[in-house]
């Protein structure tokens, strides 16, 4: 296996640690010793990739998933994954989760008493093209209340799941929305230790990918690698 097949090392300054004081539940769960790292082997970066073959369009469409139109306001949002280098990262399984736009997620385990939304489920897929492209329509997430502490209230944000070459290889993170008051408020965002990688985690609004009178327009690039990564929930 040449220098070319092997992963980079990953630069743990930009990512969130595992234990952050802010962040209660993590008080509780994360390691009380050093993680050890294990060196990679081909059973970890070669198959079975996962799903790429059976994502219709329409999963990419979460405001009308359900027949009818969700409620709340349209937002497209589009981007690149690239690796370390800059290079597209195409053929990429790319899963989406969020709350609706009252703040309440599609699931037994949210306790919340918002209203649902029957005309939304709250998730989505989409593959990546060859220039490793993505693109999803959706509502604005709204924000909900989450008990870490006192008034404490989540920001609007969009989860995301890449998986890579085969299931060991799959990346977790949240998309932010710009001019967010909640988000220095919030333990999840402020986290993550550099200023900068956290802006990597805000959308940028974009006029030119905005639809007259349909939607509005979001660029959120991921990086996976690198100085300029994006904050991963590792």
């Amino acid at each position: 296996m040449s220098d070319q097949d092997t992963y980079k090392a990953r630069d743990w300054s930009a990512h969130p640690p595992h234990r952050h004081d802010g962040y209660k539940s993590t008080i509780l769960r994360s390691p009380s010793q050093s993680l050890i790292a294990l060196p990679q082997t081909l059973s970890e970066i070669t198959g079975p990739a996962f799903g790429q073959e059976s994502v219709p369009a329409a999963d990419a469409d979460l405001v009308a998933q359900a027949g009818g139109e969700a409620l709340g306001q349209r937002i497209i949002v589009t981007g690149h994954v690239v690796d370390e280098d800059g290079k597209p990262v195409p053929n990429t399984l790319v899963e989406i989760w969020q709350a609706n736009a009252c703040g309440r997620y599609v699931h037994t385990g949210d306790p919340s008493t918002f209203p649902l939304d029957p005309n939304f489920f709250g998730a989505g897929r989409f593959v990546t093209d060859d220039k490793g492209r993505y693109r999803f329509r959706s509502i604005r997430p709204g924000a909900y209340p989450w008990g870490n502490h006192h008034n404490a209230w989540r920001p609007a944000h969009i989860h995301f799941s890449l998986f890579g070459p085969s299931f060991v290889t799959r990346l977790v993170t949240q998309m932010y929305f710009p001019d967010d008051p909640l988000q220095p408020l919030d333990p999840i965002f402020m986290g993550i230790p550099d200023p900068a990688a956290r802006q990597r985690l805000v959308a940028n609004f974009s006029i030119d990918y905005t639809e007259p009178a349909k939607a509005l327009g979001y660029i959120f690039d991921i990086v996976l690698r690198g100085r300029n990564a994006t904050p991963m929930e590792d």
